[in-house]
């Protein structure tokens, strides 16, 4: 530690030193941003204004939705900033609120897609009992415990990760703060902690995931069973969305932390982490509405109504 400097900053990587390059990426990760914000931000402002959508189904969506929009805040603004400014530079008490938000995000996200996922097979297999077993009660408890687990987590991370001081260099590799690449930075390894952490996190992870998969089982068992040709392909229709939700934010997330970080950074791993930040909090507004007929419809009566009040306010003008 005596021949070390203690680190009190890192170097954030930007996508190019091309000044061009930079502007180019500014401009889609702020159209990016401005997507996944107005998508999400719909979706909360259509589910609390429409009564017909004050279901469980939709008030687990409206949480998600919140989750994302506040998940992409996280690293996308700093990143944009980066580019315009050229200035890299991120302090370690900021590192650490990233590194936290982050990860409450994540795991708060996994623990409300299984809810999800349960709340699903209690209504196409178990739709005698839906109403006691998705009651209000249950609903609310279910979404705090999503909030609380994804708090822990995050909390947990961030100071098994920053228990010990950064020596070994500044530049992380990586467009926002990422454990991975903290970890290889740390004078303390390997960080007992932080691998404590991450391998209750995961075996918790895992069994989210098995659950979600033995919940669509169930489901698609059931659903194939169903007399009607209409009901099942409302199910199908029901599902699918919540579905490949799941896959893509599993999918993403477990490629960008099983994947080896590299002493050099690529341009591969920008692009891991694009798919894992980036695209499952825009795409979730995309598949919820436009698969789901109840939220188009929901859309197209608040676009009336705010029409008709720009009318009506004219008219007086």
């Amino acid at each position: 530690m005596a021949n070390h400097t203690i680190i009190t900053s890192f170097l954030l990587m930007s996508f190019s030193d091309i000044w061009e390059l930079q502007i180019l990426h500014a401009v889609l990760f702020s159209l990016i941003y401005l997507a996944a914000l107005m998508g999400n931000l719909l979706i909360i402002l259509v589910t609390t204004m429409d009564h017909h959508l004050h279901t469980p189904m939709y008030f687990f969506l409206k949480h998600l939705s919140f989750i994302d929009l506040c998940y992409i805040s996280v690293t996308v603004p700093k990143s944009i900033f980066i580019s315009l400014t050229q200035s890299n530079s991120i302090s370690i008490p900021e590192c650490a609120i990233q590194v936290c938000f982050v990860l409450l995000f994540v795991c708060a996200e996994l623990a409300l897609l299984t809810v999800m996922s349960y709340d699903r097979y209690a209504a196409i297999c178990c739709p005698l009992h839906y109403e006691t077993l998705m009651n209000r009660g249950a609903c609310i408890q279910m979404a705090a415990a999503s909030w609380v687990s994804g708090s822990l987590s995050g909390i947990m991370h961030t100071v098994s990760t920053f228990s010990a001081p950064f020596c070994k260099a500044r530049g992380l590799g990586q467009f926002f703060c990422e454990i991975p690449h903290l970890l290889k930075l740390s004078c303390a390894q390997p960080n007992f902690a932080e691998i404590g952490t991450t391998i209750t996190t995961t075996i918790l992870g895992l069994g989210c995931f098995f659950y979600i998969v033995i919940s669509y089982v169930y489901i698609f068992s059931t659903v194939l069973r169903m007399p009607s040709t209409g009901g099942r392909s409302k199910a199908f229709f029901t599902c699918l969305p919540h579905l490949i939700v799941t896959t893509v934010f599993f999918t993403t997330a477990f490629v960008a932390h099983i994947k080896p970080t590299s002493d050099t950074p690529s341009v591969l791993d920008l692009l891991v982490s694009v798919f894992y930040v980036v695209v499952p909090p825009t795409l979730n507004p995309v598949i919820y509405s436009l698969r789901n007929k109840d939220m188009k419809a929901a859309l197209a009566k608040l676009v009336k109504q705010v029409f008709s009040y720009i009318a009506f306010y004219d008219n007086f003008s």
